[in-house]
């Protein structure tokens, strides 16, 4: 393998192995505690223009397959891992992780103290970092200096968004599905429930969503501030009190924005499958999938129509809420995420109930 050098911003240097592309590339790093999962990690869109460290140790060992993805192209913009398996041993394997960065085109650094990396983030915060071509030898001085004068600020919700609308079929509620960089797992729990799904870009008006008459909208997870699409918080504004609504994730964050709500940045963020979060209705536990790096302010949804209904018991922020008056309800984890025992996918159950409800109403005063 050739050498290649992770540069932070603080002028920290990590010299490592090559694999995947031999690309260098600039982005935010930041870290996952996930045990397993790591091709799911790498697809998911809402890690578009970051450099992904891994916290365990060994990753690739059950290598790569085609029926994992969250999805098919990648945004992230590099991985960061300890150890890298290069004979993975899986029946399901078709590929290796490395070979699959590469013909991704992204960029890979092994052989590194990631447990040192995550210890810097967590004391100073999500850091920008370079990854350098492989085999490129660079002065450190004017890669820090670049680092520092870098704003690393793209639509990356247009990015990875769907470009046109498009179908899920089924027989049950028609539900819109409003893709900021959807994981498609959200997707295959609508469709278990049967659900007659349209998938539609993120700068859909309201006026078009709910021309298509739907029993529900679903709004997804996503990468980046959620502030930075404010047409879409003025959409969302639109829609509430109109139709069933449930967001995850980014969804989450623009139904409280549109509430009146403010969210902020996350020192280094949620990521990983092992958050527990308590739900204040049902007084449970549940150990769910996170990965976002805002979050919304709980004292601002005082002046709001929404209440708080899960809270993250590592740091107490704002896991979950619901409105007072409508049928609207999101949560900032992803219940599609089956990362544990005790699962969140009853939500899903939760939202086929509501547009069940709202019908009924309809129907009775119909």
């Amino acid at each position: 393998m050739k050498t290649r050098y992770l540069i932070l911003e603080d002028g920290t240097v990590f010299k490592g192995n090559a694999f995947g592309s031999e690309e260098g590339t600039i982005g935010e790093v930041i870290f996952t505690t996930a045990m397993t999962g790591y091709q799911e990690s790498i697809s998911d869109p809402s890690n578009c223009g970051q450099i992904l460290t891994f916290t365990y140790p060994m990753v690739g060992n059950y290598g790569i397959n085609p029926d994992d993805f969250e999805a098919i192209e990648l945004g992230l913009s590099g991985v960061v891992i300890r150890e890298l398996a290069e004979q993975p041993s899986n029946f399901r394997s078709a590929g290796t992780l490395s070979d699959f960065l590469e013909a991704k085109n992204v960029p890979g650094i092994e052989g590194i103290d990631t447990r040192k990396l995550t210890r810097i983030i967590r004391k100073h915060g999500s850091l920008k970092g370079h990854l350098t071509k492989a085999g490129e030898e660079v002065d450190v001085a004017k890669v820090v200096e670049t680092l520092k004068a870098t704003e690393i600020k793209i639509n990356v919700v247009e990015q990875v968004s769907t470009k046109r609308p498009y179908p899920s079929p089924g027989r049950g509620k028609r539900v819109v599905l409003v893709d900021f960089g959807m994981k498609h797992g959200i997707l295959r729990e609508l469709n278990k429930r049967n659900c007659d799904v349209i998938v539609v870009p993120y700068n859909t008006t309201a006026k078009e969503i709910l021309g298509m008459n739907p029993d529900g909208v679903m709004l997804s997870n996503g990468p980046g501030d959620p502030t930075d699409i404010p047409e879409v918080i003025a959409m969302v504004k639109e829609i509430i009190g109109q139709v069933p609504i449930f967001g995850v994730c980014l969804g989450h964050q623009l139904i409280s924005l549109a509430s009146g709500a403010t969210s902020f940045k996350l020192k280094f963020g949620h990521r990983g499958g092992n958050h527990p979060v308590k739900d204040l209705i049902t007084g449970r536990t549940e150990l769910t999938s996170q990965n976002h790096g805002f979050a919304i302010d709980a004292d601002s949804l005082a002046n709001t129509d929404l209440e708080i209904t899960h809270v993250a018991l590592n740091d107490g922020t704002v896991e979950g809420v619901r409105h007072k008056k409508f049928p609207v309800y999101s949560v900032q984890f992803h219940p599609e995420g089956s990362c544990g025992p005790e699962d969140s996918t009853h939500l899903f159950d939760q939202f086929i109930e509501l547009m069940n409800d709202v019908n009924k109403k309809e129907n009775s005063h119909a």
